[in-house]
């Protein structure tokens, strides 16, 4: 374990411990919140802004990673994660072959080749992985719409999480909770957003026609 730990701590290699680090604290601390029907993911928007005809280097880079395609927290956590992995790879290159590479080219080394290996990535990602939001819609064109249960059950209590479709076919998950009045509402339970507040969207179990109307609809 010292051993471990000496290598991990070791000045050639600090950039991307801390990457390291940095991403598994997310990681963790997004699955706990999740957990309880919060997600910090929320707290970040979900679509880099980037002006269209835009000229700006940042931008292109941006767009050329899938920026918008996947929630920005979880680009950010892909980012840490290649950043840190290529880092300590190219250092234990190095080492094997009895030489160190300085920190900050290794830094910027393994910078440079994350680019690549995080466009095709987050492109994956962006097929199996649900947005929070959408420059398309907006959340109150949620109300009225047929959702899934994806973390309950949803109560009267802390928020749960559900998951829709939009207009144009992008999966959004959102936190919402059962309405007054209503039975809990367990995971996988179809149910029809009536109303939204600061907290999230309310829910009430779904009615049959809803039901088989969204399922039509899903099949076209």
């Amino acid at each position: 374990m010292s051993a471990l730990a000496d290598i991990l701590l070791a000045p050639d290699v600090r950039p991307f411990a801390i990457a390291a680090a940095i991403m598994l604290a997310l990681g963790a601390i997004e699955l706990v919140t999740t957990l309880v029907g919060f997600s910090i993911s929320e707290m970040f928007s979900n679509d880099v802004a980037v002006e269209t005809g835009s000229h700006s280097g940042l931008d292109g880079l941006f767009l050329w990673i899938n920026a918008g395609r996947i929630p920005l927290l979880i680009l950010i956590m892909l980012a840490l994660g290649v950043f840190s992995i290529e880092g300590f790879l190219l250092q234990g290159i190095a080492h094997a072959i009895g030489t160190t590479v300085p920190v900050s080219i290794a830094a910027v080394a393994a910078a440079a080749g994350s680019i690549p290996v995080i466009r095709v990535t987050s492109r994956a990602l962006s097929r199996i992985i649900p947005r929070d939001e959408s420059y398309a819609v907006s959340d109150t064109d949620f109300v009225g719409k047929v959702a899934e249960v994806s973390v309950g059950p949803l109560d009267q209590g802390l928020p749960g999480r559900v998951r829709l479709k939009d207009v144009f076919g992008n999966w959004h998950t959102v936190a919402a909770r059962a309405g007054p009045g209503s039975d809990a509402l367990p995971v996988g339970a179809s149910v029809l957003l009536v109303d939204r507040d600061a907290k999230g969207f309310i829910a009430i179990s779904a009615p049959a026609d809803l039901i088989a109307q969204q399922r039509t609809s899903d099949r076209a």
